[in-house]
């Protein structure tokens, strides 16, 4: 996958992006699926490969055990095997799970949903008490006609789970219908008839952690954001949707959202979707939004927007992050962008302002996160050589996934014994280096070096064949 770099100023974070781009049955596919690390110049720094039918979603780098950990939810999504998929597209098919990969890439957890439900594709969280917290989805019987369904119908139910991974155990779990009414729903009952008389009123997105044992979720299709005593399941607040207990000032107001998040004091994050819902028109321009609330008063105000340049009208899908500097990383979901913006925002009049980074790909990711991360992978570096003449050749070398090789180092001889030679060492460029050799070898191997001049790795040996 080629992706363009549109905006890059200085003072963006310091960090690598995290994607995992794929596509619906019906859009071509540019390049790979899969999960995939870049560096800020677009240039891969670790990809694991996917088949056309197996996505993974809200891949990040986050601590397990005091350890650096990547983390994802891996399976099959509705839409993507067929043009008439058996069940909604989007929906994650049964059978998905989610991974816990170390710094060496290689899986030391997986872990499965408990009572029935499947793992949802929407989020995936290790706690301070190294726990992990997730979505899980099931379609509970009901009959809709009371909300102008089907009589035989189904609703996506959503819980909340939080397992040991050590143990499988299940520690915590929570149901969306065992606690909110879903009359209250954006998304009309009469649409399940369109989707195998299956009804989602609720759409959970996001889950986190808060202070005093709370949760604060997202309901996309109820307009939104909860905050739950985690010891008794019970809703303290619900701010947006038609049961809000917040008002809220001009500009403060959101729908179709993702990713809320807590921040400092009594503040809040989102991504504003604000567009192109079942039964109204786009609200407004899709966007990062970061809002003030008076628990007093309970009023909701703007602090700040970030929006794109140019506009942006994100259907589904999207997530806002905060750096350490307090940059914003915005992921833009269906439409093919991220981007990074220094915390004081912008306005929809002047998108451009504070706009420090931007990337577009060809394929869309359903969150993008950027993060720091440390890769040392246990497998070799990889080498191929290119004889231009006899006394030429270019060797190129790569190293799928480290994050720590400097330069390179290339060793040739004439025997597969007479290789101590080094005849090149030469900075690492991008994912690939080439490497021009004024040498005949014809054996050639690399070394990949450290920012110290340290040998970290060592490729096979090669015999080119076109000699």
């Amino acid at each position: 996958m080629k992706v363009t770099v549109n905006v890059n100023k200085p003072g963006t974070a310091p960090g690598f992006i995290f994607v995992a781009p794929y596509e619906y049955y019906s859009t071509p596919t540019v390049g790979q699926t899969g999960s995939l690390i870049m560096d800020q110049a677009g240039n891969p720094v670790w990809f694991r490969p996917s088949d056309k039918y197996t996505q993974n979603r809200d891949f990040k780098a986050q601590s397990y055990y005091g350890h650096p950990v990547l983390t994802l939810w891996q399976g099959t999504i509705a839409g993507t095997l067929s043009a008439h998929p058996d069940l909604p597209q989007g929906e994650p098919l049964p059978g998905a799970y989610f991974q816990i990969i170390n710094q060496h890439y290689q899986v030391i957890r997986t872990i499965t949903a408990k009572k029935g439900y499947t793992a949802d594709n929407h989020e995936f969280i290790i706690t301070k008490r190294n726990t992990a917290l997730f979505l899980a989805i099931k379609h509970v019987p009901a009959d809709l006609s009371p909300f102008g369904g089907p009589r035989e119908g189904y609703i996506r139910n959503y819980s909340i789970q939080e397992i040991n991974p050590e143990t499988n155990e299940l520690v915590f779990f929570w149901d969306a219908l065992s606690h909110v009414n879903p009359g209250y729903s954006n998304v009309p009952a009469s649409s399940a008839m369109e989707s195998h008389n299956i009804w989602d009123p609720f759409h959970l997105n996001s889950v986190e952690e808060g202070p005093d044992t709370t949760l604060l979720i997202s309901m996309r299709d109820m307009w939104g954001i909860y905050n739950i005593d985690k010891r008794t399941g019970n809703i303290i607040w619900q701010l947006g949707g038609k049961q809000s207990d917040f008002t809220f000032d001009s500009n403060a107001t959101f729908s179709w959202q993702h990713h809320a998040r807590y921040r400092s004091g009594t503040k809040i994050s989102l991504f504003n979707n604000a567009c192109c819902g079942a039964t109204t028109p786009p609200e407004g321009t899709s966007h990062g939004l970061i809002l003030q609330l008076d628990y007093t008063n309970m009023t909701a105000k703007e602090c700040q927007s970030y929006y794109h340049d140019p506009a942006l009208y994100v259907d589904h899908q999207g997530n806002m992050q905060q750096l350490p500097n307090e940059n914003q990383f915005i992921g833009w979901g269906v439409k093919p962008f991220l981007s990074e913006f220094k915390y004081a925002g912008n306005t929809k009049n002047n998108p451009s302002l504070n706009l420090i980074y931007d990337m577009q790909m060809p394929n869309h990711t359903y969150r993008a996160f950027k993060n720091e991360w440390v890769g040392l992978p246990l497998h070799p570096p990889d080498i191929a050589v290119e004889t231009i003449r006899k006394d030429k050749s270019i060797v190129f070398a790569s190293w799928n996934g480290s994050t720590e090789t400097a330069a390179w180092q290339v060793l040739a001889g004439s025997t597969p014994y007479t290789m101590s030679v080094a005849v090149s060492t030469t900075p690492r460029t991008g994912f690939e280096t080439a490497i021009p050799i004024y040498a005949a070898g014809p054996y050639f191997l690399v070394h990949a070096l450290d920012s110290r001049g340290r040998v970290i790795g060592r490729s096979r040996m090669v015999y080119p064949c076109n000699i």
